[in-house]
């Protein structure tokens, strides 16, 4: 990953902190917020993909950077599920649902990619 010296450069993990953001946007509707189990699930889930993104890429070798990105992964599916089951219990929208879906799917589609590269790349020095 030339040119990358701080988790903050990489596209995945800034995409990952803004789906932390619109999470925590969604997680202030009055109707989420009294939902405490969901509002709590979405957060801890929306908060664990950039941080295992920042963890990982502060890890010696694209397999141990990979296995953090996996679970930023797991981690965004359940913010999607999560969202989901807001819009099924009309916490929000069909409307906030394609917005928060869409940065989900992005989000996700740039982690991929950036796991396909570390599994298919060697180490620096390798």
């Amino acid at each position: 990953m030339k040119g990358v010296w701080r988790f903050q450069d990489l596209v995945a993990w800034q995409l990952a902190d803004r789906l932390r953001q619109v999470a925590n946007e969604c997680c202030e509707k009055e109707a989420l917020r009294r939902d405490f189990k969901l509002r709590t699930q979405l957060s801890d889930a929306a908060s664990s993909a950039p941080k295992n993104i920042a963890e990982g890429f502060g890890r010696k070798s694209h397999r141990e950077f990979a296995r953090f990105c996996y679970i930023a992964r797991g981690s965004e599916q359940e913010v999607l599920d999560s969202f989901i089951e807001a819009h099924q219990k009309r916490y929000i929208s069909s409307i906030e649902l394609d917005r928060n879906d869409h940065a989900a799917r992005k989000a996700l589609k740039v982690l991929n990619g950036l796991i396909t590269y570390l599994d298919s790349t060697p180490d620096w020095g390798q």
